[in-house]
């Protein structure tokens, strides 16, 4: 079992040798045991608060061994909708503290009955998809550990 303790830049001078793909729930994890695809198993024991993205590269202690982390395609609502609309649904959306993903010509969250007929009802057009979801990091205490 191989044990990741720190994160790498992305632009250091290094050969990927391992890839693990996470959902977006499970890149919050600082401490986890995970299974890559060819039955290995990887324990993440990083600072806690770490919040894990598309591309981040961690090592082990020897940096012997590079994994590069792969945002994961899972069931996600994207919400569009002309700018105004889509900044009033955001404002809902924080108000009930979901993550959420957020650019100028979307908004997508984890699937929720509840949240779709809401935005669905704000004049939104709501789609399901499978996808990599990013959402926003939290405003207290996360943070992006490079």
């Amino acid at each position: 079992m191989l044990t990741l303790t720190q994160h790498k830049p992305p632009d250091a001078d290094f050969v990927v040798n391992l890839t693990l793909e996470l959902t977006a729930e499970e890149r919050t994890r600082s401490r986890h045991r995970f299974s890559l695809a060819d039955g290995n198993e990887v324990f993440l024991r990083l600072p806690r608060g770490t919040v894990l993205h598309d591309g981040d590269i961690l090592t082990d202690e020897n940096e012997s061994n590079f994994l590069k982390v792969v945002a994961k395609s899972e069931p996600v609502l994207t919400a569009v909708a002309d700018t105004n609309l889509l900044l009033r649904a955001a404002y809902h959306l924080g108000n009930r503290h979901v993550p959420v993903e957020i650019t100028v010509n979307y908004l997508r969250l984890s699937p929720d009955p509840i949240l779709q007929a809401m935005l669905i009802k704000l004049g939104l057009e709501v789609k399901e998809e499978i996808l990599p979801f990013q959402p926003e990091l939290g405003a207290y205490g996360t943070h992006h550990a490079h």
